[in-house]
C-alpha cells in the first residue's frame, strides 16, 4: 500500500522535510516513488510547496495520506496557509504586567467619563441666556468714498 508521507531532511534542530510517496512499510528516511514537494517549519515564514497535479494524481492511484500531510494539504489549498500569529505566550511577569496595562487604561476611561458627563451637567445648569454674552451689534461702516467723506464731515 502506498502513503504520501514526511520524509525528513535537515540538520539536528533545523527541520526539512519532503513530501513524498513512498511504499507504507518502509523507513520514514529510505527510498521514495516520487517527491511531490517540501515543507519548512523552522523557517520564518513558513515554506509550503506542494505539486498539486501530481498529488491529486496519487490519491487517485490510490495512495493514502499520513494524518500531518492531509492537514498540510489542506492549509496549502487555502489562502493563507500559515496566517500571522495573534496569541503570544506570556510568562508570569508579562501577564502581571499586561493586566495592570488593562486596568490602569479601563480607569482613565472611567475618569474621562466622567469628567465628560460633569461637563455636560454644568452646560445644562447654566441658562441659555447666561452662556451668550450680549455684544452691542457693530456699526455699518461706510463702504464707497462718498460715504467715508460724509463721515469724516461729521
Amino acid at each position: 500500500m502506498l502513503k504520501i508521507k514526511l520524509t525528513r531532511i535537515g540538520k539536528r534542530n533545523q527541520p526539512h522535510f519532503r513530501i513524498v510517496v513512498n511504499e507504507a512499510r518502509d523507513k520514514r528516511d529510505g527510498k521514495y516513488v516520487e517527491s511531490l514537494g517540501h515543507y519548512a517549519p523552522a523557517e520564518t515564514p513558513k515554506i509550503l510547496k506542494i505539486d498539486s497535479e501530481r498529488f491529486e494524481h496519487w490519491l487517485k492511484q490510490g495512495a493514502q495520506p499520513t494524518e500531518t500531510v492531509a492537514a498540510l494539504y489542506t492549509r496549502f489549498k487555502s489562502e493563507e496557509p500559515f496566517p500571522a500569529k495573534t496569541k503570544q505566550k506570556l510568562n508570569r511577569k508579562a501577564k502581571a504586567r499586561l493586566a495592570a496595562e488593562k486596568s490602569a487604561s479601563a480607569e482613565a476611561k472611567a475618569d474621562e467619563e466622567t469628567k465628560a458627563a460633569k461637563a455636560a451637567e454644568v452646560k445644562a445648569e447654566k441658562p441659555a441666556e447666561e452662556t451668550k454674552e450680549a455684544t452691542p451689534a457693530p456699526e455699518a461702516e461706510p463702504e464707497t468714498k462718498k460715504e467715508k467723506q460724509e463721515e469724516a464731515s461729521k
